[in-house]
């Protein structure tokens, strides 16, 4: 018998979380569909998610593996994201359920100590490092030339961003800049990448690009099969920075990532750390850039956002360029 819920609340959801619990798993806030098979007692014997397009808390029990299950519960997953025009599909989970998954028709695209990052389509992150290098003009490929690469969200783009990708510049022929594409931003994703374009049409050797769902992000990654919760950021770190520089950076031959230095949110600064460790490893050289101030204060995204909640436009006009400014004001 199934249950199934957008997601699940009260009974049903304290009931998950305990089944969950018994295969040594948590349940991960964001999910947005929940499936599971019940017994004839109506109890969980499996069950599976989904936020967005990405799968989590699969699980069956023991009494009940080897029974097929695990493809009833994808194959449910699967088409229900199907139905809310999802078709590529992600998965994070343990290295041990490597051959399993792969039985089921997903694909590996990176594996760390930790985690193994899997997708639904086939060549799909092929297809993406195929696109990066579409999207770069080809004498830049050329591996004389020094390339730097900066990764930022951007939501809204600012005269901080702005300075970041200057500084980045005069260090480099060209500069990279992948926009994060996870759409849980306050501004839209393609908003925020035009935002870019419109904030540094003057910048010459600037190339853009969207980051699809492969540079990962904080908001998407799961934590529900990790036990030491105080490690989750490193270990979602960690998996975006060997994807980084042993994948995307070979491609297009970049050898400087450049990042501001962060005072204000610890989780971007312990991936800064992280960062500082692992990418002088695969010959990336990280370079820190000091944040930009206006009037004596930090310009930063969150405090943008919040000026703009307040309604204090004229305390923006120091921290942003004008072209997102007019955005603000359009969008109160």
């Amino acid at each position: 018998m199934f249950s199934t819920g957008t997601p699940f609340q009260g009974y049903a959801l304290q009931q998950l979380q305990d089944f969950l619990h018994t295969m040594d798993l948590d349940y991960d806030v964001g999910i947005t569909y929940t499936c599971c098979i019940l017994n004839d007692d109506g109890d969980i014997i499996a069950t599976g998610s989904l936020e967005e397009n990405v799968l989590k808390c699969i699980a069956i029990s023991n009494e009940h593996q080897g029974q097929g299950l695990s493809a009833t519960i994808l194959s449910h997953l699967v088409e229900y994201a199907f139905l809310q025009n999802r078709t590529h599909l992600f998965l994070y989970t343990k290295p041990s359920n490597r051959v399993m998954f792969e039985g089921l028709n997903f694909h590996t695209i990176i594996q760390t100590d930790t985690v193994l990052f899997m997708e639904s389509k086939r060549h799909g992150f092929q297809q993406f490092l195929t696109q990066l290098v579409e999207e770069t003009p080809p004498h830049v490929l050329l591996p004389k030339l020094k390339i730097g690469a900066v990764v930022a969200n951007c939501n809204p783009f600012t005269l901080g961003h702005r300075y970041l990708l200057e500084q980045a510049l005069s260090h480099c022929d060209y500069v990279h800049l992948f926009i994060l594409s996870d759409n849980r931003s306050t501004v839209p994703t393609e908003d925020r990448f035009a935002l870019v374009q419109l904030g540094t049409q003057d910048l010459d050797g600037l190339i853009l690009h969207h980051t699809s769902d492969y540079i990962i992000s904080v908001a998407t990654f799961p934590s529900y099969f990790i036990k030491d919760k105080v490690q989750v950021a490193k270990i979602n770190a960690t998996l975006d920075l060997e994807l980084f520089s042993t994948l995307i950076a070979p491609t297009l031959h970049i050898s400087s990532r450049f990042i501001g230095t962060e005072p204000l949110c610890q989780v971007t600064n312990s991936y800064n750390c992280a960062m500082e460790d692992i990418l002088p490893a695969h010959g990336i050289h990280v370079e820190l850039v000091a944040r930009k101030t206006a009037k004596h204060d930090y310009i930063s995204a969150s405090y943008v956002r919040n000026l703009w909640k307040s309604g204090s436009f004229e305390a923006l006009i120091p921290l942003v360029p004008p072209t997102t400014l007019r955005y603000l004001l359009k969008n109160d």
